[in-house]
Protein backbone atom coordinates (compact mmCIF):
# COMPACT_ATOMS: atom_id res chain seq x y z
CA UNK A 1 0.00 0.00 0.00
CA UNK A 2 2.96 2.35 0.44
CA UNK A 3 4.52 1.20 -2.86
CA UNK A 4 3.23 4.08 -5.02
CA UNK A 5 4.38 6.80 -2.66
CA UNK A 6 7.68 5.00 -2.13
CA UNK A 7 8.35 4.93 -5.89
CA UNK A 8 7.56 8.65 -6.11
CA UNK A 9 10.02 9.42 -3.30
CA UNK A 10 12.71 7.22 -4.85
CA UNK A 11 12.35 8.97 -8.20
CA UNK A 12 12.40 12.41 -6.58
CA UNK A 13 15.86 11.84 -5.10
CA UNK A 14 17.32 9.94 -8.08
CA UNK A 15 19.65 11.42 -10.68
CA UNK A 16 17.86 12.29 -13.92
CA UNK A 17 19.98 9.74 -15.79
CA UNK A 18 18.69 6.94 -13.54
CA UNK A 19 14.97 7.72 -13.59
CA UNK A 20 13.99 5.75 -16.68
CA UNK A 21 15.66 2.55 -15.52
CA UNK A 22 14.16 3.01 -12.05
CA UNK A 23 10.69 3.31 -13.56
CA UNK A 24 11.25 0.07 -15.49
CA UNK A 25 12.44 -1.70 -12.33
CA UNK A 26 9.45 -0.45 -10.32
CA UNK A 27 7.13 -1.79 -13.05
CA UNK A 28 8.75 -5.22 -12.64
CA UNK A 29 8.41 -5.27 -8.85
CA UNK A 30 4.62 -5.21 -8.73
CA UNK A 31 2.72 -5.84 -11.97
CA UNK A 32 -1.06 -6.16 -11.87
CA UNK A 33 -1.16 -7.05 -15.57
CA UNK A 34 1.19 -10.03 -15.25
CA UNK A 35 1.46 -11.09 -11.59
CA UNK A 36 3.36 -14.33 -12.32
CA UNK A 37 6.22 -12.28 -13.74
CA UNK A 38 6.54 -9.72 -10.96
CA UNK A 39 9.50 -9.66 -8.59
CA UNK A 40 7.53 -9.31 -5.36
CA UNK A 41 6.14 -12.78 -4.56
CA UNK A 42 4.38 -11.88 -1.32
CA UNK A 43 4.30 -9.26 1.39
CA UNK A 44 4.56 -9.11 5.14
CA UNK A 45 3.17 -6.83 7.80
CA UNK A 46 4.04 -6.17 11.39
CA UNK A 47 2.92 -3.35 13.70
CA UNK A 48 5.68 -0.90 12.65
CA UNK A 49 4.97 -1.59 8.96
CA UNK A 50 1.21 -1.27 9.45
CA UNK A 51 1.78 1.99 11.29
CA UNK A 52 4.00 3.14 8.40
CA UNK A 53 1.14 2.47 5.98
CA UNK A 54 -1.15 4.72 8.02
CA UNK A 55 1.48 7.45 8.40
CA UNK A 56 2.13 7.27 4.64
CA UNK A 57 -1.43 8.42 3.91
CA UNK A 58 -3.26 9.43 7.11
CA UNK A 59 -6.09 11.19 5.26
CA UNK A 60 -6.96 7.98 3.45
CA UNK A 61 -6.97 5.98 6.68
CA UNK A 62 -9.06 8.61 8.42
CA UNK A 63 -11.75 7.98 5.79
CA UNK A 64 -11.41 4.22 6.34
CA UNK A 65 -11.84 4.73 10.09
CA UNK A 66 -14.86 6.96 9.53
CA UNK A 67 -16.49 4.31 7.35
CA UNK A 68 -15.82 1.63 9.95
CA UNK A 69 -17.46 3.78 12.62
CA UNK A 70 -20.50 4.32 10.39
CA UNK A 71 -20.92 0.59 9.91
CA UNK A 72 -20.27 -0.45 13.53
CA UNK A 73 -22.22 1.29 16.25
CA UNK A 74 -20.81 1.40 19.75
CA UNK A 75 -17.17 0.71 18.91
CA UNK A 76 -14.60 1.56 21.55
CA UNK A 77 -10.98 2.47 20.83
CA UNK A 78 -9.64 -1.09 20.86
CA UNK A 79 -12.52 -2.28 18.68
CA UNK A 80 -11.84 0.43 16.08
CA UNK A 81 -8.11 -0.29 16.16
CA UNK A 82 -8.70 -3.98 15.46
CA UNK A 83 -11.06 -3.34 12.54
CA UNK A 84 -8.67 -0.72 11.18
CA UNK A 85 -5.78 -3.16 11.39
CA UNK A 86 -7.86 -5.80 9.64
CA UNK A 87 -8.44 -3.30 6.84
CA UNK A 88 -4.67 -2.90 6.47
CA UNK A 89 -4.42 -6.68 6.13
CA UNK A 90 -7.43 -6.82 3.80
CA UNK A 91 -6.26 -4.15 1.41
CA UNK A 92 -2.71 -5.50 1.31
CA UNK A 93 -3.79 -9.11 0.75
CA UNK A 94 -6.26 -8.02 -1.97
CA UNK A 95 -3.30 -6.70 -3.93
CA UNK A 96 -1.67 -10.14 -3.95
CA UNK A 97 -4.74 -12.29 -4.60
CA UNK A 98 -4.07 -12.37 -8.38
CA UNK A 99 -0.62 -13.89 -7.78
CA UNK A 100 -2.00 -16.25 -5.14
CA UNK A 101 -4.57 -17.62 -7.59
CA UNK A 102 -2.27 -17.64 -10.64
CA UNK A 103 0.42 -19.58 -8.73
CA UNK A 104 -2.00 -22.26 -7.58
CA UNK A 105 -1.92 -20.90 -3.99
CA UNK A 106 1.85 -21.30 -3.69
CA UNK A 107 2.76 -17.60 -3.65
CA UNK A 108 1.06 -14.27 -3.13
CA UNK A 109 0.63 -14.57 0.64
CA UNK A 110 0.38 -11.65 3.03
CA UNK A 111 1.50 -12.25 6.61
CA UNK A 112 -0.95 -10.73 9.09
CA UNK A 113 0.39 -10.61 12.64
CA UNK A 114 -1.53 -11.22 15.83
CA UNK A 115 -1.44 -8.35 18.31
CA UNK A 116 2.09 -8.29 19.82
CA UNK A 117 0.60 -7.14 23.11
CA UNK A 118 -0.88 -10.65 23.28
CA UNK A 119 2.42 -12.42 22.57
CA UNK A 120 2.28 -14.23 25.93
CA UNK A 121 -1.47 -14.94 25.91
CA UNK A 122 -2.28 -18.14 24.03
CA UNK A 123 -6.06 -17.77 24.18
CA UNK A 124 -6.00 -14.22 22.84
CA UNK A 125 -3.60 -15.12 20.04
CA UNK A 126 -5.74 -18.03 18.88
CA UNK A 127 -8.87 -15.86 18.82
CA UNK A 128 -7.06 -13.14 16.86
CA UNK A 129 -5.47 -15.65 14.47
CA UNK A 130 -8.79 -17.24 13.58
CA UNK A 131 -10.29 -13.79 13.03
CA UNK A 132 -7.43 -12.67 10.77
CA UNK A 133 -7.70 -15.93 8.85
CA UNK A 134 -11.21 -15.01 7.68
CA UNK A 135 -10.00 -11.86 5.89
CA UNK A 136 -8.67 -13.50 2.70
CA UNK A 137 -7.51 -16.98 1.66
CA UNK A 138 -3.97 -15.69 1.07
CA UNK A 139 -3.52 -14.34 4.60
CA UNK A 140 -0.75 -16.19 6.45
CA UNK A 141 -0.93 -15.79 10.23
CA UNK A 142 2.17 -14.35 11.83
CA UNK A 143 2.67 -15.89 15.29
CA UNK A 144 5.48 -14.94 17.71
CA UNK A 145 8.16 -17.37 18.84
CA UNK A 146 7.16 -17.12 22.48
CA UNK A 147 6.63 -20.12 24.73
CA UNK A 148 2.91 -19.71 24.08
CA UNK A 149 3.25 -19.19 20.33
CA UNK A 150 4.29 -22.68 19.26
CA UNK A 151 1.12 -24.28 20.56
CA UNK A 152 -0.81 -21.78 18.43
CA UNK A 153 1.27 -22.64 15.35
CA UNK A 154 0.59 -26.34 15.89
CA UNK A 155 -3.15 -25.69 16.30
CA UNK A 156 -3.41 -23.44 13.24
CA UNK A 157 -1.47 -25.94 11.15
CA UNK A 158 -3.83 -28.72 12.23
CA UNK A 159 -6.64 -26.60 10.77
CA UNK A 160 -4.83 -26.06 7.46
CA UNK A 161 -4.09 -22.40 8.21
CA UNK A 162 -0.81 -20.97 6.86
CA UNK A 163 1.61 -19.57 9.43
CA UNK A 164 4.70 -17.40 9.66
CA UNK A 165 6.72 -17.76 12.86
CA UNK A 166 8.13 -14.36 13.85
CA UNK A 167 10.10 -12.96 16.82
CA UNK A 168 12.57 -15.79 16.27
CA UNK A 169 16.28 -15.42 16.85
CA UNK A 170 17.86 -18.68 18.04
CA UNK A 171 18.09 -22.20 16.64
CA UNK A 172 15.92 -23.79 19.37
CA UNK A 173 13.02 -21.54 18.35
CA UNK A 174 13.48 -22.23 14.65
CA UNK A 175 13.49 -25.97 15.13
CA UNK A 176 10.66 -25.82 17.68
CA UNK A 177 8.57 -24.27 14.92
CA UNK A 178 9.53 -26.93 12.38
CA UNK A 179 8.56 -29.68 14.84
CA UNK A 180 5.33 -27.94 15.88
CA UNK A 181 4.33 -27.64 12.23
CA UNK A 182 5.02 -31.32 11.65
CA UNK A 183 2.82 -32.28 14.59
CA UNK A 184 0.07 -30.02 13.32
CA UNK A 185 0.32 -31.52 9.85
CA UNK A 186 -0.06 -35.03 11.23
CA UNK A 187 -3.31 -33.99 12.90
CA UNK A 188 -4.52 -32.21 9.76
CA UNK A 189 -3.87 -35.22 7.57
CA UNK A 190 -5.48 -37.59 10.06
CA UNK A 191 -8.60 -35.41 10.04
CA UNK A 192 -8.71 -35.01 6.26
CA UNK A 193 -8.10 -31.24 6.41
CA UNK A 194 -7.67 -29.41 3.08
CA UNK A 195 -4.03 -28.32 2.85
CA UNK A 196 -4.06 -26.84 -0.66
CA UNK A 197 -3.79 -23.26 0.67
CA UNK A 198 -1.48 -24.12 3.56
CA UNK A 199 2.15 -23.03 3.83
CA UNK A 200 4.64 -22.58 6.66
CA UNK A 201 7.58 -20.21 6.87
CA UNK A 202 10.01 -19.84 9.77
CA UNK A 203 11.46 -16.36 10.12
CA UNK A 204 14.93 -15.63 11.39
CA UNK A 205 15.19 -11.99 12.48
CA UNK A 206 18.90 -11.85 11.83
CA UNK A 207 20.22 -8.40 12.66
CA UNK A 208 17.79 -8.17 15.57
CA UNK A 209 19.61 -11.17 17.05
CA UNK A 210 23.08 -9.73 16.49
CA UNK A 211 22.53 -6.01 17.06
CA UNK A 212 19.42 -5.66 19.20
CA UNK A 213 20.12 -8.70 21.35
CA UNK A 214 23.62 -7.56 22.29
CA UNK A 215 26.16 -9.97 20.78
CA UNK A 216 28.97 -7.42 20.94
CA UNK A 217 28.24 -6.68 24.59
CA UNK A 218 28.13 -10.39 25.40
CA UNK A 219 31.53 -10.79 23.77
CA UNK A 220 32.96 -7.85 25.70
CA UNK A 221 31.87 -9.48 28.96
CA UNK A 222 34.19 -12.38 28.05
CA UNK A 223 36.97 -10.06 26.88
CA UNK A 224 36.31 -10.97 23.24
CA UNK A 225 36.16 -8.24 20.59
CA UNK A 226 33.35 -8.83 18.10
CA UNK A 227 33.65 -7.07 14.75
CA UNK A 228 30.85 -6.12 12.37
CA UNK A 229 31.82 -9.10 10.24
CA UNK A 230 31.69 -11.43 13.24
CA UNK A 231 28.15 -10.26 14.04
CA UNK A 232 26.93 -10.89 10.49
CA UNK A 233 28.61 -14.32 10.41
CA UNK A 234 27.08 -15.26 13.77
CA UNK A 235 23.62 -14.47 12.42
CA UNK A 236 24.35 -16.35 9.22
CA UNK A 237 25.72 -19.36 11.11
CA UNK A 238 22.40 -19.78 12.94
CA UNK A 239 20.38 -19.30 9.77
CA UNK A 240 22.49 -21.70 7.70
CA UNK A 241 22.36 -24.42 10.34
CA UNK A 242 18.58 -24.08 10.63
CA UNK A 243 18.21 -24.03 6.85
CA UNK A 244 20.12 -27.27 6.43
CA UNK A 245 18.32 -29.00 9.32
CA UNK A 246 14.93 -28.06 7.85
CA UNK A 247 15.97 -28.88 4.29
CA UNK A 248 17.61 -32.20 5.04
CA UNK A 249 15.19 -33.36 7.73
CA UNK A 250 11.60 -34.48 7.28
CA UNK A 251 10.18 -30.99 7.75
CA UNK A 252 7.59 -29.14 5.71
CA UNK A 253 8.43 -25.50 6.40
CA UNK A 254 10.52 -23.00 4.49
CA UNK A 255 13.05 -20.68 6.09
CA UNK A 256 12.50 -16.93 5.83
CA UNK A 257 15.32 -14.41 6.20
CA UNK A 258 14.50 -10.91 7.48
CA UNK A 259 15.98 -7.96 9.38
CA UNK A 260 18.80 -7.80 6.85
CA UNK A 261 21.60 -5.23 6.90
CA UNK A 262 24.27 -4.03 4.54
CA UNK A 263 27.84 -4.88 5.48
CA UNK A 264 30.40 -5.61 6.60
CA UNK A 265 33.11 -3.45 5.05
CA UNK A 266 36.10 -5.65 4.16
CA UNK A 267 39.36 -4.16 2.89
CA UNK A 268 37.57 -0.90 2.25
CA UNK A 269 34.78 -2.55 0.25
CA UNK A 270 31.22 -2.77 1.49
CA UNK A 271 29.51 -6.13 1.12
CA UNK A 272 26.01 -7.52 1.64
CA UNK A 273 26.77 -10.84 3.35
CA UNK A 274 23.15 -11.27 4.43
CA UNK A 275 22.35 -11.74 0.74
CA UNK A 276 25.65 -13.05 -0.64
CA UNK A 277 25.93 -15.86 1.89
CA UNK A 278 22.48 -17.23 0.98
CA UNK A 279 23.21 -17.87 -2.68
CA UNK A 280 21.73 -21.22 -3.69
CA UNK A 281 19.16 -21.34 -0.88
CA UNK A 282 15.48 -22.13 -1.47
CA UNK A 283 14.17 -19.56 0.99
CA UNK A 284 11.95 -16.53 1.38
CA UNK A 285 13.65 -13.15 1.85
CA UNK A 286 11.73 -10.14 3.10
CA UNK A 287 13.17 -6.76 2.21
CA UNK A 288 11.71 -3.58 3.73
CA UNK A 289 11.63 -0.46 1.53
CA UNK A 290 14.69 0.93 3.32
CA UNK A 291 16.81 -2.10 2.38
CA UNK A 292 15.61 -2.08 -1.24
CA UNK A 293 16.58 1.60 -1.37
CA UNK A 294 20.05 0.78 -0.02
CA UNK A 295 20.57 -2.06 -2.48
CA UNK A 296 19.35 -0.01 -5.47
CA UNK A 297 21.73 2.78 -4.48
CA UNK A 298 24.62 0.50 -3.45
CA UNK A 299 27.79 2.49 -4.20
CA UNK A 300 29.89 -0.29 -5.75
CA UNK A 301 27.76 -3.25 -6.86
CA UNK A 302 30.81 -4.86 -8.43
CA UNK A 303 32.07 -5.54 -4.89
CA UNK A 304 29.14 -7.87 -4.17
CA UNK A 305 29.99 -11.50 -4.98
CA UNK A 306 27.50 -14.32 -5.44
CA UNK A 307 29.02 -17.82 -5.39
CA UNK A 308 27.13 -21.00 -6.20
CA UNK A 309 25.69 -22.83 -3.17
CA UNK A 310 27.22 -20.40 -0.71
CA UNK A 311 24.43 -21.34 1.69
CA UNK A 312 26.25 -24.60 2.40
CA UNK A 313 29.54 -22.92 3.35
CA UNK A 314 30.01 -22.43 7.09
CA UNK A 315 31.72 -19.34 8.54
CA UNK A 316 35.51 -19.62 8.95
CA UNK A 317 36.62 -21.91 11.78
CA UNK A 318 38.52 -19.18 13.64
CA UNK A 319 35.39 -17.03 13.74
CA UNK A 320 33.24 -19.93 14.91
CA UNK A 321 35.79 -20.84 17.59
CA UNK A 322 35.66 -17.26 18.89
CA UNK A 323 31.87 -17.11 18.81
CA UNK A 324 31.50 -20.44 20.59
CA UNK A 325 33.32 -18.96 23.58
CA UNK A 326 30.39 -16.58 24.07
CA UNK A 327 27.39 -18.23 25.80
CA UNK A 328 24.98 -15.82 24.09
CA UNK A 329 25.97 -17.35 20.75
CA UNK A 330 26.80 -20.88 21.90
CA UNK A 331 23.29 -21.38 23.26
CA UNK A 332 21.69 -19.79 20.20
CA UNK A 333 23.59 -22.16 17.90
CA UNK A 334 22.73 -25.36 19.79
CA UNK A 335 19.44 -27.06 18.95
CA UNK A 336 18.80 -27.60 22.68
CA UNK A 337 20.40 -24.33 23.83
CA UNK A 338 17.14 -22.93 25.21
CA UNK A 339 14.06 -24.54 26.61
CA UNK A 340 10.70 -23.29 25.37
CA UNK A 341 10.11 -21.62 28.73
CA UNK A 342 13.28 -19.54 28.25
CA UNK A 343 12.29 -17.99 24.91
CA UNK A 344 10.28 -15.22 26.52
CA UNK A 345 13.29 -13.78 28.36
CA UNK A 346 15.70 -13.69 25.40
CA UNK A 347 16.82 -10.05 25.11
CA UNK A 348 16.18 -9.84 21.35
CA UNK A 349 12.64 -11.14 21.82
CA UNK A 350 11.93 -8.86 24.77
CA UNK A 351 13.15 -5.74 22.92
CA UNK A 352 11.40 -6.62 19.65
CA UNK A 353 8.13 -7.38 21.42
CA UNK A 354 8.37 -4.04 23.20
CA UNK A 355 9.02 -2.19 19.92
CA UNK A 356 6.13 -3.94 18.18
CA UNK A 357 3.82 -3.25 21.12
CA UNK A 358 4.82 0.44 21.05
CA UNK A 359 3.93 0.66 17.33
CA UNK A 360 0.63 -1.09 18.05
CA UNK A 361 -0.13 1.43 20.77
CA UNK A 362 0.50 4.22 18.26
CA UNK A 363 -2.07 2.63 15.95
CA UNK A 364 -4.45 2.45 18.90
CA UNK A 365 -3.81 6.16 19.54
CA UNK A 366 -4.66 6.91 15.90
CA UNK A 367 -7.90 4.94 16.29
CA UNK A 368 -8.66 6.80 19.52
CA UNK A 369 -8.21 10.11 17.76
CA UNK A 370 -10.54 9.01 14.97
CA UNK A 371 -13.09 7.95 17.55
CA UNK A 372 -12.92 11.46 19.03
CA UNK A 373 -12.98 13.12 15.61
CA UNK A 374 -9.28 14.03 15.55
CA UNK A 375 -7.33 11.43 13.51
CA UNK A 376 -3.59 11.98 13.62
CA UNK A 377 -0.64 9.78 12.70
CA UNK A 378 2.19 11.61 14.44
Amino acid sequence: MIFGNWCTKMLAKADDADKDILKRQFARMYDTSAPMGQLFRGVTTNPPLSLAAIKDDPARWQKVAEQILKENDGLDTEGLFWLLYKQVVKQGSDMFLPLFEASGYKEGFLSGQVDPRSAFDADAMLTQALDIHTINPNVMIKVPGTAEGYGIIEELTSRGIATNNTLTFVLPQLMDCAKSVNRGLEKAKANGVDLTKWRSVITHMEARYGDLGGLREAGAEKGIEITEGDVRLAELAIFKKAYRLVRDGDYHSKMLSCSLRLGPTIDGKQRIWHLEEKAGAAIVVTCPPSLIDEVINFPHPEDVKFQENRIDVDPPKDVMDKLMRIPYFERAYAEDGYTRDEYNTHPALVKTAEAFSKATNEMVAFADGCLKGDCRAD
